[in-house]
């Protein structure tokens, strides 16, 4: 396996690796999925360091972006792969800038909790996402065939506009972006996210049928897919008790928690 200073690659098949930064507070995970004739990278991680070198040793594949959402953790890379995919409500973020969040608070999160060395070309303090025009627009029910292996867009929406999961229906891995996983809350409480489509977004990859695991882009690498019934107690439980909303605070559940 690939040793490196500041990305942890591991191995979860012969086709399908995870790409993580656990030397940040965020402890962010890409995806990299590869097919018969090209593959694809979910997400290019902080931008602390360049993940491309790490996906050139993985595969001589041409590949492919597809963004769960515009958030700085998420698109770090994004500039050094020519095709890259956005839904189309989070297009205007990715080419003008992330709505609510001034470069001066997204200098001081991407700078702080560090553990691992960083690589010199990192400065905090020149920090910039990226920004540009996407080569295509995600919309829910959209194929990616990669030769061998269909992904399935699902327009989950709430923690940002355009957020989206992505269903592997070959392998039965669900990629769920910052809708669901573990350790620290799930977070729809910034004035640019929705506590009710969140909610709406958790049933609905509840409900996608012969999921083998499912893979958040936060803290543990895979969850087992029995969480997807503690997502429908949830949801449940959130509406029931007119929850859905901002300044509810912290709620937790069997395994996931999310904060309004």
């Amino acid at each position: 396996m690939i040793k490196d200073l500041w990305f942890t690659v591991q191995k979860i098949d012969a086709d399908t690796y995870a790409i993580s930064e656990y030397g940040h507070w965020e402890k962010v995970h890409s995806f990299l999925l590869l097919g018969k004739n090209k593959a694809v990278l979910i997400d290019t991680g902080l931008g602390i360091d360049n993940i491309k070198r790490i996906t050139d040793q993985l595969t001589d594949l041409p590949i492919e972006v597809i963004t769960t959402h515009v958030h700085t953790d998420h698109i770090g890379s994004h500039g050094e792969f020519e095709k890259i995919y956005v839904h189309e409500g989070d297009k205007d973020w990715l080419v003008n800038g992330i709505k609510g969040l001034s470069i001066e608070q997204i200098r001081k999160d991407i700078s702080r909790d560090i553990t691992l060395p960083v690589p010199k070309t990192f400065n905090p303090d020149t920090y910039q996402p990226f920004q540009g025009e996407p080569t295509g627009l995600l919309s829910d029910g959209d194929n990616f065939d990669l030769g061998n292996r269909t992904l399935v867009i699902y327009h989950t929406p709430g923690h940002s506009p355009g957020h989206i999961s992505v269903f592997d229906a070959t392998n039965g891995y669900l990629f769920t972006g910052d809708l669901l996983y573990d350790e620290t809350p799930v977070y729809a409480f910034y004035p640019s996210t929705n506590p009710v489509d969140l909610v709406n977004s958790l049933e609905k990859i509840s409900d996608i049928p012969n999921v083998s695991m499912v893979y958040g882009s936060h803290n543990t690498l895979g969850l087992e897919p029995g969480i997807l019934e503690e997502v429908k107690i949830a949801v449940k439980y959130l509406r029931e008790h007119q929850l859905t909303k901002f300044g509810t605070g912290i709620h937790k559940f069997n395994g996931f928690s999310v904060q309004f």
